[in-house]
């Protein structure tokens, strides 16, 4: 298993030393009863492909409420949660991952999180700034799509905030997301996503729309993972025998990989989403491919493992950085 360089990274564990004797008994009190565990931000996770550097950033982090997973009642998934000890008061956490890709000549990344848009975020320019980086350093943006916490962090008061870099967004999405009457027929919660993507399409003149899968740069390619929009990609990376695979939101805290007939609230297409999933979760597990997901726990790095039929989610090891 590829081994994690973390550095910035802080645990609170003072004042937790229990005896066995006081652990408590059951799932739902040890689901309520944990240790707060804290993390400096920004928080920076990195590892080698080849001639890449690929860097874990994060933008922040929001819980989504138990009731969001269509597939589940909320009480089934608030259980769940609370079987993988990861229940809090108001929901799942999800966190806002994104990926720094740097091979020496381009700087790309994937995704720019809500930027303070959404939940507790707008920590990416701190990442950034701790690598030495500003935005107007970063050379492209592949966005996986157009939801408001992987847009979000493209734009501000006006402005767009990665001024010199190509936007690659793939063409179903910004047919759907600036479609007036998809935009007139959408829910409420679907609203900032569409007013967002006017912004970017409005911000960015170099903003390329790519029609399915393509290389970006040499080793850097678009995969299609239709489903949770009409235009949702994942990034595959590449080089010297080693490979990752980041597949945005594909995956989510809790219900995957085991509950592929799981969706999630803002999915715009759920049975393609699920079928999508069906496919895609047992060929990772037998290739034992390496994976990045937005929304798991940060670094968002891990493999999907078959344990005796059923899938799980394995975090990828780390080390610190010598």
């Amino acid at each position: 298993m590829t081994n994690l360089s973390r550095r910035t990274v802080a645990f609170g564990l003072a004042a937790f030393a229990p005896t066995l004797s006081s652990f408590p008994t059951s799932t739902a009190a040890l689901a309520s009863d944990q240790p707060s565990i804290t993390m400096n931000a920004p928080p920076l996770a990195r590892l080698r492909l080849g001639r890449f550097t690929v860097t874990a950033l994060t933008d922040g982090f929001t819980d989504m409420p138990f009731g969001y997973f269509p597939g589940r009642t909320a009480h089934e998934t608030e259980a769940a949660a609370k079987a993988e000890f990861a229940a809090r008061p108001s929901g799942i956490r999800f966190m806002f991952n994104q990926y720094l890709i740097e091979d020496g000549e381009h700087r790309i990344l994937i995704d720019a999180g809500p930027g303070g848009s959404l939940g507790k975020s707008g920590l990416l320019p701190q990442g950034l700034a701790a690598l030495g980086l500003t935005r107007d350093q970063i050379d492209a943006v592949i966005i996986t799509h157009m939801h408001q916490d992987h847009i979000g962090g493209l734009v501000a008061g006006g402005k767009a905030k990665f001024p010199r870099a190509e936007i690659y967004i793939d063409r179903r999405d910004v047919s759907y997301w600036t479609d007036p009457a998809k935009r007139a027929s959408a829910p409420d919660y679907l609203h900032n996503g569409f007013k967002l993507s006017a912004d970017v399409i409005r911000l960015y003149p170099k903003l390329q729309a790519i029609d399915g899968e393509r290389e970006i740069v040499r080793g850097v390619s678009i995969i299609d993972l239709t489903g949770h929009t009409p235009g949702h990609i994942g990034v595959r990376i590449a080089d010297a025998g080693q490979s990752l695979l980041m597949v945005s939101d594909m995956l989510f805290p809790v219900v995957h990989p085991a509950m592929t007939d799981v969706n999630f609230l803002f999915e715009q297409d759920r049975a393609a989403a699920q079928a999508m999933r069906a496919r895609f979760f047992p060929r990772a597990a037998e290739e034992g491919a390496l994976i990045a997901a937005t929304h798991m726990p940060f670094p968002g790095l891990g493999r999907i493992v078959s344990d005796h039929g059923r899938l799980r989610w394995v975090a990828a090891a780390w080390a610190f950085q010598d």
